[in-house]
């Protein structure tokens, strides 16, 4: 097995890079990608060498920023949507589903969310009203901070622990939270009654995968790793054991349509990719003001 280290944001683990730290591979998102590729940390990835390459869906990896000489930067490993996981028996619903949920007055102290900006600053511009191509600017800056800082007292925990969320939420603690598609096959299968929200608004959609740091120490190892990421046993078990997105194409052959609807996918990804709001990359800038700005909401200013 190979061994790792956990980080909780991208930043933390973009921080920890810079720092020195050297690891073969590293799992940021394909919005990451811009901002990591330009630092000379990291390695486009020889495709040549992973034997399930083939089966690999394109419209996760095809995007120009993600491609250099035909080689990409980051290998996607999964794919899938950030939105809202509910207690069906104690929220009530009084409308559709709606990102309006994670600011219900009703349930002050009982709400969750999700601990790092590269999701939350994102999905506060969906309930914002704020269009992805109009994040980076002032105005958008403003709207965004303005409806985080009036859930502020609404929540009840911030974290990125997932764990953390699925425990409150098992236990009744909170009601709802901001979650991947990972909580409610969890918390279903121990028989919680939970559902993954369908904003009207839509959801944050999103693509993660591996990055090859450009002073692998294991080179042959890491592209071990890739290929055995990329496989079909490898997706069909990230879609029935968290409810993400496979990468391989032959993966969905295992899934009939019923059984892909529930846990929110298609055997098309662009279709659950394009019905939500996918992440634009932004300059460094943006992403150390956004940073900065959230800690400070996080903490009351």
């Amino acid at each position: 097995m190979p061994n790792f280290a956990t980080f909780g944001s991208v930043e933390e683990a973009f921080n920890k890079l810079s720092s020195g730290f050297v690891a073969d591979l590293a799992h940021p998102c394909l919005s990451d990608v811009p901002r990591w590729s330009s630092t000379g940390m990291f390695q486009p990835v020889d495709t040549t060498r992973l034997s399930n390459w083939a089966d690999m869906i394109p419209e996760l990896w095809d995007v120009p920023y993600n491609v250099k000489d035909g080689k990409p930067w980051l290998i996607p490993f999964e794919w899938g949507q950030t939105s809202i996981a509910y207690r069906t028996d104690l929220f009530e619903l009084q409308a559709d589903e709606s990102w309006d949920m994670l600011w219900d007055a009703r349930y002050s102290g009982r709400l969750g969310c999700l601990g790092a900006g590269g999701d939350v600053w994102w999905c506060a511009a969906i309930k914002a009203g704020v269009p992805f191509d109009q994040i980076h600017t002032d105005e958008a800056f403003d709207k965004i901070s303005a409806v985080l800082r009036e859930q502020r007292p609404l929540v009840r925990m911030y974290t990125d622990d997932t764990t953390s969320l699925d425990t409150a939420l098992a236990a009744g603690e909170i009601v709802a939270s901001m979650a991947w598609n990972s909580s409610v096959v969890t918390l279903s299968e121990q028989g919680v009654p939970v559902k993954f929200a369908r904003p009207k608004e839509g959801a944050l959609t999103w693509v993660c995968g591996m990055m090859l740091h450009a002073e692998a120490p294991n080179l042959d190892s890491a592209y071990d790793v890739l290929d055995s990421l990329i496989s079909e046993k490898a997706a069909i078990f990230n879609m029935r054991d968290y409810g993400y997105g496979g990468v391989n194409r032959k993966a969905c052959a295992q899934f009939t349509d019923e059984e892909l609807a529930v846990l929110g996918l298609s055997r098309n990804p662009v279709d659950v990719l394009q019905a939500g709001h996918f992440g634009i990359p932004q300059a460094p800038e943006w992403d150390q003001r956004m940073t900065q700005t959230w800690e400070q909401i996080k903490l009351g200013f």
